[in-house]
C-alpha cells in the first residue's frame, strides 16, 4: 500500500505535472478520480468540465496526456449505423487496477469490496489491450451499444 501510494503521490502528481507544465494538479486527480469511478462506462466530456469546471478541451487535452502516460486508455465506440447506435461517449479504463484503487484509498481484498465486477471489467480489458501489444496484433478495439442498451463490452 505504501508503495501505491509513493507511486501515485510521485508519478501521477509530481513527474506528469513537471513534464507538461501542468498548473492545477487538484483538477487533474478531480478528473482521474471522476474517470475511475465511471470505468467501464460511456464518459461525456462535456460533463465531466461541468462538474470539474474546466474547458472541455482542456479535460480532453488532460485525459490525453493519461493516455500517453499509460495511466488510462480509451475506447470507443463501434457503429454500422450511426442512427441506431451510440458512438460519441468513449469508455475509459486503467491500465493498471493497483493505480485506480490506489487514487480512491481502497486496497481491500476482494471480498470486501462493492466494485469486484468493475475491477474484473477493467482487469479482463487491460490485459487484453496488452496482450495485443505484446504479440503486434494490428487490431481496433471497440464497444457496442444501441440506444436499446444492447451491449458488446469488446469488439476487435
Amino acid at each position: 500500500m505504501k508503495y501505491l501510494r509513493e507511486l501515485v503521490s510521485s508519478y501521477l502528481l509530481k513527474d506528469i505535472f513537471e513534464m507538461e507544465g501542468l498548473r492545477y494538479s487538484g483538477r487533474l486527480l478531480d478528473l482521474l478520480r471522476l474517470i475511475l469511478f465511471q470505468v467501464g462506462s460511456e464518459v461525456s466530456l462535456n460533463e465531466l468540465s461541468r462538474q470539474i469546471g474546466m474547458d472541455v478541451k482542456t479535460v480532453d487535452k488532460y485525459l490525453d496526456l493519461l493516455e500517453k502516460v499509460f495511466v488510462i486508455f480509451r475506447i470507443r465506440g463501434y457503429s454500422m449505423n450511426l442512427r441506431k447506435e451510440i458512438v460519441k461517449s468513449p469508455k475509459f479504463y486503467f491500465f493498471d487496477n493497483r493505480i485506480r484503487n490506489a487514487l480512491i484509498s481502497s486496497l481491500n481484498t476482494l471480498e470486501l469490496r462493492n466494485d469486484a465486477e468493475l475491477l474484473w471489467e477493467n482487469h479482463a480489458i487491460s490485459e487484453r489491450l496488452k496482450m495485443q501489444e505484446y504479440t503486434g496484433m494490428a487490431v481496433n478495439n471497440f464497444f457496442w451499444r444501441t440506444y436499446d442498451q444492447q451491449e458488446i463490452d469488446w469488439v476487435e
